[in-house]
């Protein structure tokens, strides 16, 4: 069953148990889902890569903005973001631990020959597309500047 399909049974799901939360989160990936699907250029339906990307996008909206209402006390909006994060963040796949990161992108370091920060760009590249899905691009950045940085 494709992920559409999956939302569309939820959203149901989440009607019949009057759960406004979930329901909030499912209407925001389905919405999201559809604009990608209409998108000028995008193909007849939408690859499970491209569904990935769509929910990690969903994913960081949530997180700046819960971040931003958490910084100007909006205790209640900062609620708000968090749930849909919560049912958003459960379509994802697994996401690799900050060791698991670290350790591939020390591989990828070995065998692209990276030495300095000059060679940041080739490594992001590579390690951004190998974990697509599987690991925060912030994060990846973040081990990225400590290993080339040192």
């Amino acid at each position: 069953m494709s992920l559409q399909q999956t939302i569309d049974q939820d959203i149901k799901t989440a009607m019949l148990n009057k759960d406004s939360v979930r329901l909030r989160g499912l209407r925001a990936i389905k919405a999201a889902l559809l604009l990608a699907k209409t998108e000028k250029g995008a193909e007849a339906g939408v690859s499970e890569e491209m569904e990935v990307r769509v929910l990690q996008k969903l994913v960081k909206q949530r997180r700046e903005s819960a971040d931003i209402y958490q910084a100007q006390n909006r205790e209640d909006l900062y609620e708000i973001e968090n749930e849909e994060l919560q049912v958003i963040e459960a379509f994802l796949p697994q996401q690799m631990d900050r060791v698991a990161i670290t350790s591939y992108i020390n591989e990828t370091i070995i065998r692209v020959g990276a030495t300095s920060m000059k060679d940041m760009g080739k490594v992001m590249g590579l390690v951004n597309k190998e974990l697509a899905g599987k690991a925060d691009g912030k994060t990846i950045s973040e081990v990225v500047k400590e290993i080339l940085g040192n």
